[in-house]
């Protein structure tokens, strides 16, 4: 199973990339724990992701696609393997492609987690923490019994400060305008596949199932 996980900031992504992980023994591979790794170990990507980083400038194509390359290397891919943050546009999608023709592979399938842009809104403006345990509420969607008190300890509750409307709204947005090539790649070979995220964990994983068994056939 070789796939790409899409999904905007607040879908769930991370929840059921954890759970296909734990069904199906796969790994998955985040660019964000790359460059965090490749930086600690001080490895040459590493170390030229940290300059890019130290200077306020983006990461390359070039590095994350470089540590890409060394990750699925690494014996524990054969089994398969789910791409979470990679690739984030166009570039990216189209270099992969050259890369798993490399490597003699090929990708299964993209499936995007499909969220309106209102509900995203309501999840990520709305999301509080538990100052003390770390148990996650939202105000909108799954308020706590008392506003702004923990119904697991009592703790405070807080958001964090990038959780602002203004803030959100133009991540939503750069995701967006960078998404719609990537679904159009990958809708133009016959590999994506949409997954309605505004329902239940559950449904949503039983699809996520649904769609890997299909793609298997």
């Amino acid at each position: 199973m070789r796939i790409v996980l899409l999904g905007a900031p607040g879908s769930g992504k991370g929840t059921q990339a954890k759970k296909l992980v734990d069904h199906y023994g796969v790994i998955q591979i985040s660019t964000g724990d790359l460059l965090r790794a490749a930086v600690a170990a001080g490895t040459p990507l590493g170390l030229a992701a940290k300059t890019a980083m130290d200077s306020g400038q983006l990461v390359s194509d070039d590095i994350v696609l470089g540590m890409i390359k060394e990750r699925l290397n690494q014996a524990d891919t054969q089994r398969g393997y789910i791409l979470d943050g990679f690739p984030r546009n166009l570039a990216q999608a189209e270099a992969l492609d050259g890369l798993l023709g490399e490597l003699q592979q090929t990708l299964e399938a993209a499936i995007l987690l499909d969220i309106p842009f209102e509900d995203l809104m309501q999840r990520l403006t709305g999301r509080q923490t538990c100052a003390d345990c770390g148990a996650v509420f939202n105000r909108f969607t799954h308020p706590s019994k008392q506003p702004d008190i923990c119904d697991a300890c009592g703790g405070p509750l807080i958001q964090r400060g990038d959780d602002n409307e203004a803030t959100v709204s133009k991540r939503l947005t750069v995701f967006e305008e960078q998404t719609a090539p990537l679904i159009a790649f990958y809708a133009d070979q016959g590999k994506l596949f949409r997954i309605d995220g505004t329902r239940p964990i559950d449904t949503i994983t039983e699809e996520f199932h649904d769609v890997i068994e299909r793609m298997k056939s």
